[in-house]
């Protein structure tokens, strides 16, 4: 695959739900994927962990962990290859897990 042909695609939350998440509460975004910088990452998410307390940072009220700001991208555990490295420590093809936004490859 070309590099110009490479694509994002993130889950943003679009609304707060209001009782049981729906649909319209989320947005998918696309967007062209940025050259990592020195010292940076390219990783294409394998896993995702979908967990409870989720649910939790989507409210904006009072909460242990802070809420997720509208047009924001959801967090979440993963495990991750790496796409591109230009970092010493990590080299491309290796699989790793980590704390990574929601969905972004």
């Amino acid at each position: 695959m070309s590099e110009h042909a490479l694509r994002h695609r993130r889950w943003v939350l679009a609304s707060r739900p209001h009782g049981e998440p729906v649909q319209q509460n989320f947005r998918l975004e696309e967007g062209d994927i940025p050259k990592p910088g020195n010292g940076q990452l390219l990783l294409r998410t394998v896993y995702l962990s979908l967990d409870p307390y989720m649910r939790g940072r989507m409210s904006d009220a009072p909460s242990y962990s802070p809420p997720v700001e509208i047009g924001a991208t959801m967090v979440g555990g993963t495990v991750s290859r790496v796409v591109q490295s230009n970092h010493s420590e990590f080299q491309t093809g290796r699989l790793g897990a980590g704390l990574q936004r929601l969905a972004e490859l």
